[in-house]
């Protein structure tokens, strides 16, 4: 087996994806088969300077490389061959936030995350023009309170885009973003494909009394399908990626996706009816719809597929941030107790006593808000554990709360979907490190949402080998081949996968759960307000 990936590594006929996660850049390689075969990883923390979460341009680059580098010598090592070429590359990363050039191509001010919370003026503004939910995360919020606020910069964007686009432009010289991803810069029209038109003349209008140098259309990427082609690796592209110079240039990219769509390529849910949930730093529920929304909700965003179907989206700012925290508090306790333990195995262990909780945790409260929290309308978080005099104070009901919290926020806007909307719902897969522990995060999900929920055996590759199936697609499909079919049929075919279907008696504590959480949400408010 060795030998003949071997071979299949020489003649590049392999396909790259990287994908720039919150606090995780990975790459993966993947053999003709569609699976893994290589891989490496760069960890990295965003930074909050000056009231704004954000990554150095130096940070990006260095993740990228050492990504890069790490995968490249896990080839080295495990296949005795050094990478040159591949058939193919795609980069993605976290969606959304604010990245405006010059005409010299500097950055004008320092890149402004999804995480950010300021821009609400402007949201709900744009919300009310285009009568369509336009969320404080999106790019489209962040330049239009940029013009609010009438920041200097402003008159001299050249370009505007997202991580993942700027990656993309860097390496190929090419201005433009997946379509998933654009959904998440400026509405999409589903007929044409494209950004709304009629939206885009709304907004010209809107700030024409600025006399700003510019219209919209002219400072955004193209947007591409899945499928398409991107661009190629340029040499100075090479230099950025790989600095020893040993990849060449002339590789073909597809179009660069945000972390939305590659875990829906990634968990074979492109397809209406279907679903998925990704749970890391953020928690975001995906269900490909089958029809618009009745109205707009401001807890439900809208973005699309790779391929450009109607997706609805209740995404929280935060999932697992605060939960490993406290997991880290456990590490140093063990540490102090002169006790090694494997953090694996510390993680396997907590999140298995959560299922000898109580139903409902006991009665006590937890907000993992490290950041604040759209959803529930807080635009700064502060972290909060609470419990009563009479709650059930121990470590599985801790663990079980903080297990339910990190589903909250989600559960608010999963609830518009299913119960107000009436969406039609088969089932959920679940991909995020918190799923990982076999039967516990699977299980609460599933008492969250009242519906079965999937885990794929390959739940764990996570978007970067979610891009390199985009990748592969635009390489490898056959004529006419939609990605639904290619996913079906030459990804997911022999998938293994465990579904386990909601246990009335989680479901009804995981709901007493959320009575407490909805009814607390002033214990948090209050505390925002008293720390600032």
């Amino acid at each position: 087996m060795t030998r003949d990936l071997k071979n299949v590594i020489e003649k590049g006929k392999t396909v790259l994806g990287i994908e720039f996660g919150s606090t995780r850049i990975k790459a993966v390689l993947i053999g003709e088969d569609n699976t893994p075969i290589a891989s490496g990883s760069h960890d990295w923390e965003n930074s909050y300077v000056n009231n704004t979460w954000t990554y150095s341009i130096e940070d990006i680059w260095k993740g990228l490389q050492d990504s890069y580098k790490k995968l490249a010598e896990d080839v080295k090592q495990e296949y005795g061959v050094t990478l040159q070429t591949v058939g193919a590359i795609g980069f993605s990363a976290m969606m959304h936030g604010y990245m405006a050039f010059d005409k010299e191509g500097d950055l004008l001010v320092p890149f402004r995350t999804w995480r950010n919370n300021f821009t609400e003026q402007a949201s709900s503004e744009l919300t009310e023009l285009f009568n369509y939910q336009i969320p404080q995360r999106w790019s489209i919020a962040h330049l239009y309170q940029a013009i609010l606020n009438q920041e200097e910069h402003v008159a001299d964007i050249s370009f505007q885009t997202t991580l993942a686009g700027y990656i993309h432009w860097k390496l190929t010289g090419n201005k433009v973003l997946g379509v998933g991803e654009a959904s998440g810069l400026f509405p999409i029209d589903l007929n044409t494909k494209k950004y709304n038109q009629t939206m885009i003349d709304q907004f010209n209008e809107l700030i024409a009394p600025k006399n700003l140098p510019w219209k919209f259309e002219e400072i955004v990427p193209e947007v591409l399908l899945a499928g398409e082609n991107a661009g190629i690796l340029t040499e100075e592209g090479v230099k950025l990626l790989d600095p020893t110079g040993e990849l060449k240039a002339g590789i073909p990219l597809c179009p660069p996706e945000g972390d939305a769509g590659t875990g829906m390529v990634a968990t074979n849910s492109v397809a209406k009816r279907t679903g998925n949930v990704s749970a890391g730093t953020s928690a975001f529920a995906m269900v490909v719809l089958e029809k618009d929304l009745s109205k707009v909700h401001p807890e439900i965003d809208l973005v699309t597929t790779p391929t450009g179907n109607l997706v609805a989206m209740a995404h929280s700012n935060n999932c697992s941030s605060d939960l490993n925290a406290w997991v880290g508090i456990f590490e140093e306790f063990s540490k102090a107790m002169g006790i090694e333990v494997d953090t694996n195995k510390l993680y396997e262990t907590l999140f298995t006593q959560a299922l000898k909780g109580d139903p409902d945790g006991g009665g006590l409260l937890s907000y993992g808000y490290l950041s604040g929290e759209h959803i529930t309308h807080f635009e700064e978080g502060r972290p909060l554990f609470v419990r009563s005099s009479d709650s059930n104070f121990n470590l599985a009901n801790f663990m079980r709360v903080q297990l339910f919290t990190a589903f909250g926020a989600m559960k608010v806007g999963m609830d518009i979907l299913l119960e107000e909307e009436k969406v039609n719902l088969d089932e959920i897969l679940g991909h995020g490190g918190i799923f990982k522990t076999e039967g516990v995060g699977q299980n609460f999900l599933a008492a969250a949402f009242n519906v079965p929920v999937s885990i794929m055996e390959t739940a764990g590759e996570g978007g970067a080998w979610g891009i390199a199936l985009l990748a592969s697609y635009m390489v490898n499909k056959d004529a006419n081949e939609t990605l639904d079919e290619f996913l079906n049929e030459k990804v997911f075919a022999n998938q293994a996968v465990s579904t386990v279907s909601p246990d009335p008696t989680d479901v009804e504590g995981f709901d007493k759960f959320m009575e407490r959480y909805t009814n607390g949400l002033a214990i948090e408010r209050a505390a925002v307000d008293n720390l600032k």
